[in-house]
């Protein structure tokens, strides 16, 4: 007998956007269920083992999708577990700038705009870093938005070794300003600053994740629950194909169905839209909410680069390295066009970069190591009914992408080599990442205010389906160039507050 859970809301997903909604519909005395068809995270010592983590990818799901374009399997840079992604990401949190709101000419085309300004999601990002425990800066970034609200903590001191970088940007005429960070560094707080955050699991719940920072807190109001190891397989709608009576699946090997006023996907772009593809029906066989046939289609994951400048006279002693940003060329680079984002890395060690360079001898690699400082490159991607999600054989996700907006990322790439090497860094070398590294995947259930380009409306509710939302990256028209949790996280609050969820 298939076990059935009854609530008002049911949310597919405790990732950022899952998380964050139930949060902000329990507090307001709203009933709902999470369902995660991950279980918890373990609090285990391989949490902070890089050979385990990196070498063994332990917390990674052993799912495999297909790349169309490459015609291979490869395994996705995404974790089914509570809290989804959040519980291995760098915990940066930075607004998206205003301008992204609206629409922008980069190198190789037009990102559009969205179907709602900075000015009204505004309030929320003051809310979501309040949530999140944020510690941050601003004023000293020159694209930074305006905003209503400071900072809840101040922004995390660079060390020394990342301060010598600081001071060597500023000499050639850059602004680098400290990282909006999730970490508990607050007085009292439980944050050790170690070297093991961006892409560990915490075991002193000292990051900033969906689990610890939302879920946790709605599940304390009383009005919300959470149910573990659940596959949600397909959504069942009534006779009309205008409402969402149930979702089936299985939990354990068993039936599982739930039953709710409002439904709630928030699995992550690929197997958010993969859920409504399953769902076809006969009225519906384009797949459900699908009847601009967007769904699954202008999947964005950003042009992303690893970039280490190696100073081999040098060690560098940083612990926490993940304290600086740098956007100015966020929008306007050198040729005149948007190029995008500068960020440090946690720091990078021999057993975590093994793994991509097998053929190198350990310590070589931790020589190289010790003696690095490690960036990551974000330029945007552009929306292309191209790039997309789809279903395979035996429902397998199957993603197309092709890369676009490389001329302003190649130039992003020059343009941050040339700045390093003249701050003393004589050698710098760096890896542009590929289909695998999704974790900032979006785009694929767009929001707009025409149904017929777009999934979503302005709150995230699918135009074609009265009571089912998607709340995740997938409603990004864009992806601007910077990391989309901190946007996701304030517009599942405005959902909660303004979007009529249980209307």
């Amino acid at each position: 007998m298939a076990r059935e859970v009854v609530t008002d809301v049911a949310i597919v997903g405790s990732g950022m956007g899952g998380s964050t909604l139930s949060f902000g519909l329990a507090s307001q005395g709203i009933d709902n269920v999470v369902l995660e068809r991950g279980k918890r995270l373990p609090r285990e010592p391989q949490n902070w083992d890089a050979k385990e983590v990196f070498g063994h990818n332990r917390y990674k799901t052993k799912e495999r999708w297909w790349a169309t374009r490459e015609e291979r399997e490869f395994a996705p840079g995404v974790h089914y577990v509570v809290g989804g992604n959040t519980k291995v990401y760098g915990a940066s949190l930075p607004r998206f700038r205003e301008e992204d709101f609206g629409e922008l000419k980069h190198a190789e085309g037009t990102s559009p705009a969205w179907p709602f300004t900075y000015a009204q999601i505004e309030p929320w990002y003051g809310r979501a870093e309040h949530l999140f425990g944020v510690h941050g800066t601003s004023g000293q970034d020159p694209t930074d938005p305006w905003r209503s609200s400071q900072y809840p903590y101040l922004a995390l001191p660079h060390e020394p070794d990342v301060e010598r970088v600081v001071s060597g940007l500023r000499n050639v005429g850059l602004h680098p300003s400290y990282s909006a960070m999730a970490v508990d560094r607050r007085p009292g707080g439980t944050c050790i600053r170690c070297s093991t955050c961006d892409g560990f699991p915490c075991q002193v719940d000292a990051k900033g994740d969906a689990e610890t920072r939302a879920l946790k807190p709605a599940l304390a109001t009383g009005h919300a629950q959470l149910v573990e190891g659940v596959f949600i397989d397909r959504l069942i709608t009534d006779s009309s194909g205008t409402r969402v009576v149930e979702a089936i699946g299985e939990q354990d090997g068993e039936p599982f169905r739930v039953r709710a006023k409002t439904f709630v996907v928030s699995a992550g772009a690929a197997n958010s839209a993969a859920l409504l593809l399953r769902s076809a029906t006969a009225q519906q066989p384009a797949g459900l909410a699908n009847s601009s046939g967007l769904v699954g289609r202008n999947y964005m994951v950003h042009n992303a680069t690893f970039m280490v400048a190696i100073d081999p006279r040098h060690k560098n002693r940083v612990d926490f390295q993940k304290t600086l940003m740098v956007n100015d060329w966020y929008l306007e680079g050198p040729q005149g066009y948007p190029l995008g984002n500068i960020q440090m890395l946690g720091k990078l060690r021999a057993a975590m970069i093994k793994p991509a360079r097998p053929l190198y001898p350990t310590w070589a690699l931790k020589m190289a190591t010790d003696r690095s400082w490690d960036f990551y490159l974000e330029s945007e991607d552009l929306p292309s009914v191209d790039n997309r999600v789809q279903l395979g054989h035996g429902n397998r996700i199957e993603v197309t992408w092709t890369p676009n907006n490389m001329t302003a990322h190649n130039d992003l790439i020059r343009e941050t080599k040339k700045a390093l090497k003249s701050i003393g860094f004589p050698v710098v070398i760096n890896q542009t990442m590929g289909v695998e590294t999704n974790s900032h995947q979006c785009g694929t259930c767009v929001a707009g205010n025409d149904p017929a380009t777009s999934v979503l409306d302005q709150y995230c509710r699918t135009h074609d389906v009265q009571n089912l939302f998607v709340v995740d990256g997938s409603y990004f028209p864009s992806s601007a160039a910077v990391n989309p949790a901190l946007t996701i996280a304030a517009q599942a609050l405005r959902v909660a507050h303004e979007g009529e969820v249980l209307r």
